[in-house]
């Protein structure tokens, strides 16, 4: 089927050959044309360009001078979570730290005791429900992480969920094994023990499944070691499990440097940052990924964007979506606190939250920009003056469609 975006104001994010990742200074270039269209064959780009399409099509989309832009990747969420944690939300009002909540039971090991008594159904509806409402903010691909089962029964429930809404949503979705989130209560004597399951149990029964893409390890103060996060991908990698960390979060951990030894396609959060850790990203394949609304939600400082620009690295954003830190999948927001926040211009957080998010998720080859040949997942705004004016608008959905596969859902 042959699909038609006509009356496009402007058409942003447009490549004519399929890149990477986009970094530094190049951030800062969003190339676009003027009154276009694209043309959709099945699920994929075909082509696109200025002034009208003529040719016979199957069905049209009328962008109604709205700005089309790729759908928005997100590379880092939770969201197969049971049960919500607005209590924790009035600690945190109350001067109650992160670490505070966690030592006394509350942040991961509460979300992984309520997936206990969480049976798989109520866990995918649910997830399914928040999927839903991303799509409608523009999200077209995401990435999912385990790591509130903390046992091999929760982590495989976990993953299987995830499975399940690979094939039933129409969103790009990609799988992360988070066993390493938190050390459940019943090892906190015996942390070896621990990394042991993680290594001998879950790790071969998710292999065996194939539920997992890629494997994460949250490497900072109160959580993992760079040395246990060393063992916990060198087992991941045997089972071809590329490696994604969570990182100086609250610490400058050694998370990026472990991060960088394993070749991690990225390393995510970075609130706590060094020259060192932005000296060793140089010279690496990693993409630094932050997560601005955590930072926000948190009130903890925000992730130094400029540094790593002006140094010449990439970023790509996400939204960190769980229950306990960042309780919004809302990409829009997360462009505008990359703007607002941490001073990045609108161009380069729209390439942050498109192709080098995607870049992050392995996707970079099929997402992320308005290149043919490319899965047609894109966004249709409402009209708006400029490109600026999404992050501007910061209350505001702008989103009036998002395409997926080459539909509008």
């Amino acid at each position: 089927m042959i699909t038609l975006i006509k009356n496009i104001a402007s058409l942003a994010g447009i490549r004519s050959e399929t890149i990477a990742k986009i970094s530094g200074k190049d951030m800062a270039q969003l190339p676009a044309i003027e009154n276009a269209y694209v043309l959709i064959e099945d699920d994929i780009i075909k082509t696109f360009g200025s002034g009208n399409y003529v040719e016979r099509v199957d069905t049209t989309i009328d962008a109604q001078g709205g700005t089309v832009l790729p759908a928005w990747c997100d590379s880092h969420t939770h969201i197969v979570y049971a049960g919500s944690r607005e209590k924790e939300f009035v600690d945190k009002i109350n001067g109650l730290s992160y670490e505070a909540i966690a030592q006394k039971g509350g942040g991961i090991l509460n979300s992984a005791e309520k997936l206990q008594h969480t049976d798989a159904t109520e866990l995918f509806d649910k997830a399914m429900e928040r999927l839903i409402e991303m799509q409608q903010y523009g999200t077209g691909s995401v990435e999912i992480k385990s790591g509130y089962g903390l046992s091999v029964e929760g982590e495989i429930k976990i993953l299987r969920v995830i499975k399940k809404l690979k094939a039933a949503s129409a969103l790009t979705i990609k799988a992360t094994f988070l066993g390493a989130h938190a050390l459940p209560k019943a090892y906190a004597g015996n942390r070896k023990a621990y990394i042991k399951l993680i290594t001998q149990q879950m790790l071969p029964q998710i292999a065996d499944e194939g539920l997992a893409d890629f494997i994460d390890v949250f490497c900072d103060t109160g959580f993992f070691t760079v040395e246990e996060t060393d063992t916990i991908l060198e087992a991941g990698a045997k089972y071809d499990l590329p490696a994604k960390i969570h990182a100086n979060e609250l610490a400058l951990s050694g998370g990026v440097q472990v991060g960088v030894k394993h070749h991690a396609l990225s390393v995510d959060h970075l609130e706590c940052m060094s020259v060192a850790e932005i000296e060793i990203l140089k010279d690496s394949n990693t993409m630094p990924t932050l997560l601005p609304s955590t930072a926000f939600y948190l009130n903890i400082p925000f992730a130094p964007a400029r540094q790593l620009l002006d140094a010449g690295l990439p970023v790509a954003l996400a939204s960190d979506f769980n229950p306990g830190s960042s309780p919004s999948g809302n990409m829009n927001f997360v462009i505008a606190l990359a703007c607002i926040k941490m001073k990045m211009l609108p161009e380069e957080a729209l390439n942050a939250a498109t192709l080098n998010s995607a870049y992050a998720m392995s996707l970079a080859a099929t997402h992320g920009s308005i290149t043919a040949g490319k899965k047609a997942n894109l966004i249709i705004t409402k009209p708006v003056p400029s490109l600026a004016y999404i992050p501007y608008s910061f209350g505001s959905n702008l989103v009036k469609h998002t395409v997926l596969n080459g539909v509008v859902v």
